[in-house]
């Protein structure tokens, strides 16, 4: 297994927690790593390209290539959104927040899609 991690959208201004979750295949920027502790290094990159507050969205797979990831797992993405959220915050001090839903129960305040079917998770403040 291999962990897949996607750069979430954050769309609204008025709502600062709000990240849209990209299925992969319409994700801006995409990486596969072989353990969890390597999505900070990527992290860590992207900050440097895309700024330094941003939220990433990770899932474990079963893939060997970025270019040719299962189709089974873009549908299931687009329809559950992945399970962990990553955020940075430079008001912080530069800290990463992981929050991990694999567990989880479906809860009023996380939601997998707006009601247009946009794939997206937002925490209740």
């Amino acid at each position: 297994m291999r962990w897949l991690m996607s750069l979430g959208e954050r769309t609204r201004p008025d709502a600062p927690t709000y990240a849209e979750d990209p299925a992969p295949d319409q994700a801006r920027v995409l990486a596969l790593v072989d353990d969890f502790a390597h999505l900070f290094t990527v992290l860590q990159q992207w900050r440097q390209e895309y700024g330094e507050e941003l939220t990433a969205w990770a899932v474990q797979v079963e893939a060997d290539d970025v270019e040719n990831l299962p189709a089974g797992l873009i549908e299931r993405w687009e329809w559950e959104g992945a399970p962990v959220r990553i955020d940075t915050e430079r008001e912080r001090g530069g800290y990463v927040t992981v929050s991990d839903y694999r567990e989880v129960p479906v809860r009023p305040g996380i939601s997998a899609h707006t009601t247009t079917g946009l794939p997206l998770w937002t925490t209740a403040p």
